[in-house]
């Protein structure tokens, strides 16, 4: 765990590989008589520790994937360095559909803002996307607030004495906590972890006082009582959490949110793309799953490849604006 540091912008965005939809690719083409995809099991690569709503999300679009194509959709958690690790194993994995990455709001922050991470997908192809979720304020139970504007004027009354957890450097989490942190003229330590699941155990604990995380995420210990939340990040109420207010309506221009979908390497053939973005659209439109998702507020992100590669780019433009409103240096 160490202390996270404020992402800088690069003048040059490298989100060009997600510009055009993938090609089939020659030497990644079914050779004649070759069984169709998928011939054995896929690994879907989460770049988070057990517990975040990557996983959580994507626990459920595999299960189904599983029983509809017949082969086992595994999850391989690679946690690290803010989805750097995992983005740059699928990226370099070969493309045949067989290993697939759950991308995240990481890597559309580090396509915006430019972080030296390696985790802005630059050598992947979207395929489909999944869900945008709403984040919570969250705090530890024992922290003496129990409504935003309370919880304000904490922050503002102890300077530098508020630890504030992340999933790691450039997701959402640490995004939101230096948004609220430069919006509200507030100074507390962001610390990096290795995804929520760590962070939201150790804010259980008190080892950290609040953090901003995913409703998927967040729900066990919201329901034992261990957490509080105190907020939405987006603009609009939700329907999961009616009584909690917006960040926005203390901190005017707050607004943020997870973003997830699921990207191939760049090569992987086009037959295959189009098989899995068609599965993963049917399976979000399983009512059971539709359920799952309602429930932790997050909205189906739907549609062939091309268009989750639109929603994509312009998801990276909207972050290009939210990182240069945070440009102050990390209290």
């Amino acid at each position: 765990m160490t202390k996270d540091t404020t992402i800088t912008r690069r003048a040059l965005l490298q989100c060009a590989a997600w510009s055009g939809i993938a090609a089939i690719h020659p030497a990644a083409a079914a050779a004649a008589g070759e069984a169709p995809y998928p011939a054995r099991p896929v690994t879907w690569v989460i770049p988070f520790a057990p517990g975040g709503a990557t996983g959580r999300l994507s626990l459920l679009i595999c299960d189904r994937l599983t029983r509809r194509l017949g082969q086992s959709f595994v999850l391989d958690h690679r946690p690290g360095a803010g989805g750097a690790v995992a983005t740059r194993s699928v990226g370099h994995a070969a493309p045949d559909g067989y290993t697939l990455l759950a991308t995240s709001t990481a890597n559309v922050i580090n396509a915006s803002a430019g972080a030296a991470t390696d985790a802005d997908g630059s050598d992947l192809v979207p395929v489909a996307g999944m869900a945008r979720t709403p984040l919570l304020l969250l705090v530890n139970k024992e922290l003496p607030v129990k409504t935003l504007t309370e919880f304000l004027a904490y922050a503002r009354a102890n300077p530098g004495k508020l630890s504030v957890g992340s999933a790691g450097p450039g997701t959402v989490q640490q995004l939101s906590a230096e948004l609220f942190r430069t919006l509200g003229g507030i100074s507390w330590s962001v610390l990096a972890y290795r995804g929520s699941g760590p962070a939201l155990t150790d804010l259980a604990s008190g080892h950290i006082h609040a953090m901003f995380d995913n409703i998927a995420s967040a729900m066990d210990l919201l329901r034992s009582g261990k957490i509080r939340a105190l907020a939405v990040s987006t603009r609009e109420r939700v329907d999961t959490f009616p009584q909690l207010p917006p960040v926005a309506e203390l901190l005017p221009g707050f607004e943020t949110s997870g973003f997830y979908g699921v990207a191939a390497p760049r090569g992987t053939p086009q037959a295959v793309v189009d098989l899995l973005n068609r599965e993963i659209n049917a399976a979000l439109a399983d009512p059971a799953i539709a359920k799952e998702f309602a429930e932790a507020g997050a909205t189906p992100i739907t549609g062939d490849s091309q268009v989750y590669a639109a929603t994509y780019r312009a998801e990276v433009m909207r972050w290009r604006k939210l990182v240069a409103v945070q440009a102050g240096p990390t209290r």
